[in-house]
């Protein structure tokens, strides 16, 4: 009987949180969803099972996003949203143009550092090709603005005659980027190979600082 009564009790408050907070409930099926793709990838991952984390049904996730690529393609779009978005308040336009550089750098190592389960999904997404990003013009979008920053930063830069002319800004964000991830997607080869372990706060601190010394000095005039 216990079941019986469960079952609508739960429904009903599925229902409730969908039209009293439709947007809460869509928080909540993506964060659920990043747990579930990070761990099973999108081809293991069940819709079933995003669904029981939730607070919602599969038919609402489906209400929602279309279908299972379709809450991926959610999931990647909100992930590069949350980076971007917190490298728009780094403030990077009143910093000069080193000062810029070093703490864009030291961000992103630490983010990637910070955010795993990001890593984990740029990896699985480029397992498929990266075919869900060229889909969302969302993401597309998102990502110029790092380029525009870099690019004020480093024109900058030039101009004061602190950086040496003739680098692209996608190759300094491909280069932060580069320092910043290898860290996180590599992590356990790393610590099987060389043993150590590349998520431990002094080795961390370590990388960080050569990765910024890096980017300086590939940039110094």
């Amino acid at each position: 009987m216990s079941r019986t009564v469960a079952a609508p009790a739960r429904a009903s408050r599925r229902s409730t949180g969908w039209t009293q907070d439709p947007e809460g409930v869509r928080r909540n099926i993506i964060e659920a969803a990043r747990a579930e793709f990070v761990e099973n990838g999108l081809s293991g991952a069940r819709v079933d099972e995003i669904a029981a984390r939730t607070a919602t049904s599969k038919r609402m996730i489906y209400y929602y996003f279309g279908d299972k690529e379709g809450l991926y393609r959610a999931v990647l779009e909100e992930m590069y949203e949350r980076i971007r978005s917190v490298e728009r308040e780094l403030d990077l336009a009143s910093l000069t143009p080193e000062e810029a550089m070093a703490r864009l750098t030291a961000f992103t190592f630490d983010y990637h550092a910070g955010n795993p389960d990001f890593v984990r999904l740029v990896m699985v997404e480029n397992i498929h090709h990266a075919r869900h990003l060229e889909t969302s013009d969302k993401i597309a979008n998102l990502n110029l603005s790092v380029l525009d920053a870099i690019r004020d930063i480093y024109d900058r830069g030039v101009a004061q005659g602190r950086f040496r002319p003739g680098i692209e800004p996608l190759d300094i964000h491909l280069t932060i980027s580069a320092l910043s991830f290898y860290n996180v997607s590599n992590r356990a080869s790393i610590r099987q190979v060389f043993g150590q372990d590349m998520g431990a706060d002094p080795l961390l601190t370590r990388r960080r600082t050569l990765a910024v010394e890096a980017v300086l000095r590939l940039l110094k005039a």
